[in-house]
């Protein structure tokens, strides 16, 4: 003992479920420290006897060497006198009433793992579940924290003598590895096929696959809910899918075997490789290679594909190489449209019986339904944009620069997500989706309490958007009045803007030049706002600029029939007789009579100023898409068609503090006269957005200072627009902020009303 000093530490962050405590138990072991160390609710705690030398060396390795799952927030150090311990020990849990520390996303499969599951040699040879500390299900599994296997949906798994000894081992890779089972004691697939339960494994692998290859459509049991699947390259197939899942256009995510594959289907860099062999494996979005024979019908009007490598061992053995079997299989989520991912085996035969003919199953229940993330890589940068936030990413934090109140942000109606807030810390959760049935509702609220649970956070406060028919509004205010809090109404431009700030760590006395350009948002005038150019703080915000409205005419029915937005800004140039122009073609003299009317009259017409609506009426005047059957569906084509050698640009009318598009209409139309190609016509429109956007902030910064510059809102998906704003704005001297951890569209909004909510409660 002479010499010998103690030491208590505290870790927090994502640090239990990752291999934390053998790398500890190890790296204690090689400096002959004494001790022990045990997960709690709150963290890590470590207790230490040695010689400071030895104390030293273990604090420098801690978090240098830490496991690459883990990620370190905080490390707390506490100097005491030794105690004697004799040896170093992994301790049994602890729960600690009202801590909470992140927890892991679920992650694929690890190259150990793979190579075990191919090794006849390996007990683990091809079994679906293998795992291990740094690989397979995490967040989908747990129940409640701390992360042990009877607080997880494994727990009705008994381990098997040798599964036990791994388990148990601190020096195995498997050593309190939650999911942890074999052939012997795990989960186990059945095939459900014709009427027939075929429960051999390589038999069912053998029949589902030549299914596959047969042109039929299979439900798959994955890792947060079924997946739908075909062969990609079979035009009949997809078709069926498309008709029977009732989504017509809306690009379907495909999983390619392997390396190979990918570079046979897709022109993809070398980041783009890496990221698709991340870990958190997402669904990444990348240019198609023109030679694919992936069918068109996968993304019709697409020059992109959304692709994945396997990320299970199950899905790494349906996609094996052999002769007959397509390298390239759809993968899409399992449910009916805008209905949540299916995670129950009975209901996953109910409601997609008249989709799939064949179920692939597995006994291991799913806790956390969760979606597969999507994501694009940056125009000539070497960084992620969220497009959906799954599997792989979520739950985990976004470190703020300010301390939060227990906080529950409820998120938009579209691609929602909500968020928790305490501390230094934002968790916000996986992908919901879209609130408009009571299905989804359902998925939402029970997302939610089980967030509380496993954060231990009760909000004292919530956030909602200020539009009175978001479900998620109505659920924040209902559930205030029974909580007895306060809640806080946050408009919804102002939320994408404050959500871009709070996930740069931007501190709680900035302000920036925002722009919020999307599709609608509820503005604080009652109109449907949409593209806005605002000063914000957390606080609050001044809206400087914004397109000038327009009437939608039907409302939400303009939104699905682009030429009504079209035939509205016609109208303000007296247009609307032309007839013979793309959009108005085809639709009947009853329809075009009718909509005027209810210009003229201003029944069911609210005025907007959304950016979104001006590129459907764009794509609708050229005749790319007079209807769409999903969001966003005409700006992508018309961003699809851009002439990348065009430099023409439309110009927009500035004012005192609107930009207005009837001289951009006006050329379009005069472009569509000369018979100026559509490719001309999308570039210029994007060309003029640029040179709009550089002209308003550096009005902008002349009036405020302000140099920077977050971009946020579903348009900012639009990779031709953002690269070439990006590229104008930096030369101008600006910063420019963008989304890399929340999506830009809707997903990102409860971020922001967090942030917006919580500077709210102590302005």
């Amino acid at each position: 003992m002479n010499g010998n000093s103690g030491l208590h530490i505290n870790v927090r962050g994502i640090v239990q479920g990752v291999g934390f405590r053998p790398f500890v138990y190890k790296l204690a072991q090689g400096l002959d420290l004494k001790g022990w160390v045990r997960n709690t609710s709150a963290g890590v705690d470590i207790e230490l006897d040695g010689s400071q030398e030895a104390l030293t060396r273990f604090m420098q390795s801690l978090r240098g060497e830490a496991p690459p799952l883990a990620k370190i927030t905080e490390i707390k150090t506490t100097k005491r006198s030794p105690n004697g311990y004799g040896n170093f020990e992994i301790k049994q849990s602890l729960a600690v009433a009202d801590a909470f520390q992140p927890v892991s996303a679920d992650v694929a499969i690890c190259p150990d793992c793979l190579r075990e599951l191919f090794d006849p040699a390996d007990r683990h040879y091809r079994y679906p579940f293998v795992n291990c500390t740094n690989c397979g299900p995490r967040f989908t599994i747990i129940k409640d924290l701390p992360y042990d296997r009877p607080l997880t949906t494994m727990a009705e798994f008994a381990m098997c003598t040798a599964c036990a000894h791994e388990y148990q081992d601190p020096t195995d890779r498997r050593y309190h590895a939650q999911p942890v089972s074999c052939p012997e004691c795990g989960p186990q697939i059945w095939l459900e096929i014709g009427g027939e339960t075929i429960r051999d494994q390589e038999e069912a692998l053998k029949r589902v696959r030549a299914w596959i290859a047969a042109g039929e459509i299979a439900a798959v049991k994955g890792l947060g809910g079924f997946h739908l699947a075909c062969d990609a390259t079979n035009a009949d197939a997809v078709r069926r899918l498309r008709e029977r899942k009732a989504r017509p256009d809306k690009p379907l995510a495909v999983m390619l075997a392997d390396t190979a594959a990918v570079r046979r289907h897709c022109l993809a860099n070398e980041f783009e490789l890496a990221t698709l062999h991340d870990t958190r494996r997402p669904i990444l979005i990348v240019q198609r290679n023109p030679e694919s024979n992936i069918a068109t019908e996968v993304g019709p009007g697409q020059q992109t594909l959304g692709v994945m490598l396997p990320y299970t061992p199950l899905h790494t053995m349906l996609m094996e190489r052999a002769e007959g079997i397509s390298d390239a299989w759809v993968m899409t989520s399992g449910n009916r449209s805008d209905e949540p991912i299916l995670i129950d085996n009975e209901e996953a035969r109910q409601q997609l019986a008249g989709i799939a003919t064949a179920f692939l199953m597995h006994d291991r229940p799913i806790q956390a339904r969760c979606d597969d993330s999507v994501m694009r890589v940056k125009p000539k940068t070497q960084a992620l944009i969220p497009i959906r936030r799954g599997r792989g990413f979520a739950p985990a934090p976004i470190d703020l620069s300010w301390d939060s109140h227990p906080m529950l942000a409820a998120g938009a109606e579209l691609k929602n997500t909500f968020c928790l807030a305490k501390g230094k810390f934002a968790f916000p959760s996986q992908h919901i989706g879209d609130l408009g049935n009571y299905e989804t509702l359902q998925a939402y609220e029970a997302a939610i309490a089980h967030f509380e649970r496993l954060l231990r956070i009760k909000p004292r406060a919530l956030a909602y958007d200020l539009h009175p028919d978001y479900l998620s509004s109505r659920y924040a205010l209902k559930r205030a009045q029974q909580d007895v809090i306060p809640a806080i109404g946050v408009q919804h431009h102002h939320a994408h803007i404050a959500a871009c700030m709070a996930e740069h760590g931007l501190p709680s006395n900035s302000s920036v030049i925002g722009l919020a350009f999307d599709g609608t948002g509820f503005g604080t005038d009652g109109t449907i706002w949409g593209g806005e150019v605002l000063v914000a703080s957390y606080v609050g915000f001044e809206r400087a600029f914004h397109l000038t409205t327009i009437a939608l005419p039907g409302g939400d029915l303009a939104v699905r029939q682009p030429w009504r937005q079209a035939l509205a800004w016609l109208g303000k140039l007296g247009m609307e007789e032309e007839r013979d122009l793309p959009a108005l073609k085809g639709i009947s003299e009853t329809e075009i009579a009718a909509v005027k009317r209810q210009l003229q009259s201003g029944v069911n017409t609210p005025l907007t100023s959304s950016m979104g609506r001006l590129f459907d009426a764009v794509a609708a005047l050229i005749g790319l898409r007079r209807e769409v059957n999903y969001e966003g569906q005409a700006a992508i084509e018309l961003e699809n068609l851009v002439d990348l050698y065009e430099s023409n640009a439309y110009h927009f009318e500035i004012t005192e503090s609107e930009f207005n598009a009837r001289s951009v209409i006006a050329a379009v139309v005069a472009d569509l006269r000369a018979g100026t190609p559509a490719g001309k016509i999308a570039a210029r429109f994007h060309n003029g957005l640029t040179a709009l956007v550089l002209e308003l902030c550096t009005t902008l910064r002349k009036r405020t200072g302000l140099k920077e510059v977050t971009l946020s809102g579903g348009v900012w998906q639009n990779m031709t627009l953002l690269s070439s704003v990006m590229v104008g704005l930096q030369a101008a001297g600006f910063q420019v902020l963008t989304h890399h951890q929340v999506p830009a569209n809707d997903g990102g909004i409860s971020l922001g009303q967090a942030a917006v909510a919580q500077h709210t409660l102590i302005k």
